[in-house]
């Protein structure tokens, strides 16, 4: 598996992209600067992708800034170490509580290792981060993303890369996840590239950022 860490990797994807499919020529013309969104693996990456569940770009950040003064360092031994009621202090709903007492209790039992995850395919790494409460398919897709460089994950969850690839491709209205996911397969094995594409592009027709909030705090960009 070709990991994404780089611009280059990103610029190697999106060649492949272009040549595979001629639709997205126009996509990447418009998309202008695609990111390459890294974030280190591990326990604050992930608690940073759960916080951005359904929220604005504005409030995950406000919230994961204040779990991060609450808990420094923020690790799961922290979490598990300290009162719940700080998790409540940041801002965290009870689900997205549950969730990190979860994940925090999981990886301290060993019972996951997000590091191993990162080496893993994705769909092993899909089933092991899944199985723990409040983490689903999206969750787990954003972390392999920019946490792990997959190279051929697509969020098709995602409601802003329905939007960009319902309105890129001309379709009437915005496809489902469904729907995206079977039209993604077509940018196999560049996927993951894809969604950036898809991420940058919505930018540029909107006027406005969509990729996850935790995604703006890069590495390498």
């Amino acid at each position: 598996m070709r990991r994404i860490d780089t611009t280059d990797d990103v610029a190697h994807g999106l060649a492949a992209l272009q040549a595979q499919d001629r639709r997205l020529e126009s996509v990447i013309a418009t998309a202008g600067e695609v990111p390459l969104r890294r974030l280190e693996p591990g326990f604050a990456s992930l608690c940073s992708i759960v916080i951005s569940q359904q929220v604005s770009r504005a409030s995950a950040e406000a919230i994961f800034a204040r779990l991060c003064r609450l808990y420094d360092p923020l690790t799961p031994e922290a979490v598990l170490a300290q009162d719940a009621q700080r998790l409540v202090e940041a801002g965290l709903s009870r689900p997205k509580q549950r969730t990190l007492l979860a994940l925090a209790e999981r990886i301290t039992a060993r019972r996951l290792d997000l590091d191993r995850l990162c080496r893993e395919t994705a769909e092993a790494a899909m089933t092991d981060l899944v199985a723990v409460p409040g983490i689903g398919p999206w969750t787990a897709e954003i972390y392999l993303l920019f946490c792990a460089g997959h190279p051929d994950i697509f969020p098709a969850r995602d409601l802003a890369l329905q939007v960009a690839v319902g309105q890129a491709l001309g379709l009437e209205g915005r496809p489902d996840h469904r729907e995206t996911a079977r039209i993604a397969e077509s940018w196999a094995p560049w996927r993951g590239v894809a969604a950036r594409l898809f991420w940058a592009y919505y930018r540029e027709i909107k006027g406005r950022e969509a990729a996850p909030a935790t995604a703006m705090t890069q590495k390498n960009e």
